[in-house]
């Protein structure tokens, strides 16, 4: 079986799907944590959740392809970045 792998190792998304993935991931997480960010900063949190998410799903042997599969993994992965910059932003003084 040949899998098609992209940019970002996301199984079987493009490069615009990252982007798309990227933005609702971080839009979710964003409203999950009541939280407003903008535009690029959604994509960029999203993008990040998806390595997160990806790696957390690697590491618990789950498997994920396209793009409703990478959704998941990134709003997962994005809600714990959101989770831990909350809980390090709320120790400071």
């Amino acid at each position: 079986m040949n899998e098609t792998q992209s940019l970002m190792s996301m199984p079987g998304v493009g490069f615009f799907g990252m982007l798309v993935i990227g933005f609702l991931a971080g839009y979710v997480a964003a409203r999950s944590q009541n939280r407003e960010h903008g535009f690029l900063t959604n994509i960029l949190v999203g993008i990040a959740g998806s390595f997160v998410g990806g790696a957390l799903a690697n590491v618990l042997g789950i498997q994920f392809y396209g793009f409703a599969g990478s959704l998941v993994v990134a709003i997962i992965g994005a809600i714990i970045i959101l989770w831990i910059f909350g809980r390090v932003q709320s120790k400071r003084p």
